[in-house]
């Protein structure tokens, strides 16, 4: 939830407990990355499958094998992609559930691997009916990982980086539109992840807020026929336990 046009709720869900706060020092996609008034005019409305009607490939969201963030700076190795028209096999428990009674049609997402190697992640994108729909998944999926009923998956690429599927991650998710975007990270060794590391922080800005947001989504909505402006963003952060099994296993 974006407050003031510069804030970022970040839900904090560890061992069951919840705590909201504030982060404050990077700026709102209102204030950069957002569409200019005539890049709206121009662009098409995000904000409902209805007027987005192409689905999304993964040419589209992951084209290459290195995905550079920033200019001049080391690139994430992308090392697997995949598209499904089923949302649940991106998830578990109520969360499948909830993307399903959502009538979410298709999920595009990759795993890669951190410029420093100490990180795996997976990210991707929801594809919702509408902005109203992705913004309740968006509510939702707060409440779900708060209470343990469910998580968001990442996908194994290998015994190299099967531990993005099971080790213990700090998660983000932000609607834009019709499309619900998120990210999961994991330690490459497996090993607990803080909920402060900045870091990961880091890593999550770069994937949903750099990356999928203003490059793939903004690109999207600046090309296509005349219609009204989408909403701007908002971002959710929380945590969620490894399965049995994983190094540095929270437990369930």
């Amino acid at each position: 939830m974006l407050i003031g046009g510069a804030a970022v709720l970040v839900l904090l869900a560890l061992c069951g407990l919840a705590a909201a706060a504030l982060l404050q020092d990077r700026p709102s996609a209102s204030q950069a990355g957002a569409p200019t008034a005539q890049q709206q005019a121009a662009g098409q409305d995000l904000d409902s499958r209805d007027t987005d009607q192409l689905a999304l490939t993964v040419k589209e969201v992951f084209p290459g094998k290195d995905l550079v963030i920033t200019d001049g700076q080391p690139a994430y190795q992308v090392l697997s992609t995949h598209a499904s028209g089923s949302c649940a096999v991106a998830a578990t428990g109520e969360i499948a559930d909830l993307l399903v009674l959502l009538g979410c049609n298709q999920v595009v997402r990759a795993t890669l691997r951190s410029p420093d190697g100490d990180h795996l992640l997976t990210a991707g994108l929801f594809n919702l009916t509408d902005v109203a729909s992705a913004q309740r998944a968006r509510d939702r999926i707060r409440q779900i990982l708060d209470e343990r009923q469910g998580r968001l998956v990442g996908m194994a690429t290998g015994a190299d980086a099967e531990v993005v599927a099971k080790a213990a991650a700090q998660v983000g998710w932000q609607v834009r539109g019709h499309y619900l975007a998120y990210c999961l990270v994991t330690r490459s060794d497996g090993a607990q992840i803080n909920a402060n590391d900045e870091k990961v922080r880091d890593i999550l800005h770069d994937m949903i807020e750099l990356y999928l947001n203003r490059r793939v989504l903004e690109q999207r909505a600046t090309v296509g026929v005349a219609s009204q402006p989408t909403a701007g963003p908002t971002d959710v952060i929380g945590t969620q336990p490894g399965t049995r099994g994983a190094g540095g296993n929270a437990g369930q």
